[in-house]
Parts: C-alpha cells; structure tokens; sequence
C-alpha cells in the first residue's frame, strides 16, 4: 500500500509542484488549503488525491484536517509544511496583527501539523517532515521581519525534531527557496523582478518544480540518513549564510 503525504499551502506554486512530485514517487497526497478549494481540488484530482481544509493556525482544526485525511487515505507518513503568508512591511510600522499573522501559519502552524502527525509516524517507524522556509530566514530581509523570523524558528523547530525521533526513524529537514516564479512574484512589478533576479549567481528565479524535486526526495527512502538539514534552492542567492 502506498504511503500517504499531506502537503499543507498545497494549492499554490510550490505547494502544487510538490503535490505532483509526491504522486510521481508513489505516495497518495492530500492537498491541504486555506481559502482556494478549487485549485486544491484540482491539483488532488490531477493526482487521484483529496483535497482537505486545514486552517494550520488552529490546532483543533488542524486535528479534524488530519482525521478526516487518515480516514480516507490512511496515517500520514509524510507531512510538507507549506503554508505561509506574507504581511510585509517596516518594523517601526509593523502592526501586531501583521506579526501575529505571519508568525501563526508559518511557525505555529508547523509545530500544530507536526505535533499531530507525530503519533502515527512514530508508531509505524516512519516518517518524513519537510518545513518550506525561505532564503531570508538565514539573510534577514528589509521590511519582512515577520517573515524572516517565522522562517528563521523553523530551522530551530526543524533541528529539535530531527533530534528527538531520529532514533524513531522519523527525519525532519528544512527547504530554504530564493526567488521562485509564482503568483506571488508575477504581481511584482517588472523592475522589482529584474531587481531579484540580478542579485542570483544563477541569473534567474527558480521554479516551483525545482523546489519540489528537493523535497520530494527528502521524503523518499533514498533520503533517509538526511535530518536536520538546510537545503537551499536558492540559485545561489544564500550562499555564506
């Protein structure tokens, strides 16, 4: 029986690569999303998946998400921590509420969808965890202190499990994506793009597929003696950092 992933942001440019790049290595994915159900039921449905609401910010609901997952596809063997927002802005303006924000689905919501899937991985003496950061979480970024902060605790939270089920067979590792094109990015204006871009050795933005292949291959058995890692997928962006 093939293994089931759970790839929370799942319905959006990282989130759907990885979706596609999980089924392509034979596990059965559930397409988490917050607010857009059609692109996550569109991308289960190009994979045979299904599609589940998880608000990762709450962990009751986050409980029911990864209930209403195993009853359909079976215990979670793999979990892709994805979802995140932005709420850019200088730190002297920087409201609690784009704080709290940024920080409650990045950070609190991996430690909400880690701490649940746990148990199961535990018991069945395997399990992979991949938290999508970012390249800022080790460089900093003017203006994004939230979101440099949150990515920045996942490595801490990353490493503390690596740590704590190593012995259990379970790896937990951490992606640290530069420049990628997504939506996101093409609501950029053109100078902004080019701007990004220049500051890559590689002399371009990455792409979501790319992305995904990293953590598609952490969690794969050909992965398993990689915890606790950064891996960058960041055309060089990161390097020194």
């Amino acid at each position: 029986m093939s293994r089931v992933a759970l790839v929370t942001g799942g319905s959006g440019g990282i989130g759907g690569a990885t979706v596609a790049a999980l089924a392509a290595g034979g596990y059965r994915v559930a397409v988490g999303y917050g607010a857009n159900r059609e692109a996550a039921e569109k991308a289960a449905g190009e994979v045979d998946g299904v599609a589940v609401a998880i608000d990762v910010t709450d962990a009751g609901r986050v409980a029911a998400a990864f209930h209403e997952v195993e009853s359909t596809l079976g215990p979670v063997a793999a979990l892709v921590n994805n979802a995140g927002v932005t709420g850019d802005g200088l730190i002297m303006r920087m409201t609690d509420e784009q704080w709290r924000r940024v920080v409650s689905t990045s950070l609190d919501g991996a430690f909400h969808t880690t701490r649940r899937a746990l148990p199961a991985m535990v018991k069945g003496r395997f399990g992979r965890i991949v938290n999508v950061a970012s390249v800022v979480a080790l460089s900093g970024a003017a203006g994004q202190a939230n979101y440099a902060a949150a990515k920045a605790g996942l490595v801490g939270l990353t490493r503390s499990v690596a740590r704590e089920l190593g012995s259990r067979r379970v790896t937990c590792n951490v992606v640290t994506p530069g420049p990628i094109v997504t939506a996101m990015t093409d609501a950029l204006s053109p100078e902004r793009r080019a701007e990004m871009t220049a500051a890559v050795p590689l002399g371009r933005m990455g792409t979501g597929d790319e992305v995904a292949a990293v953590i598609a291959f952490l969690c794969s058995d050909a992965a398993s003696y990689v915890t606790g890692a950064v891996v960058p997928v960041d055309g060089g962006l990161g390097m020194g950092h």
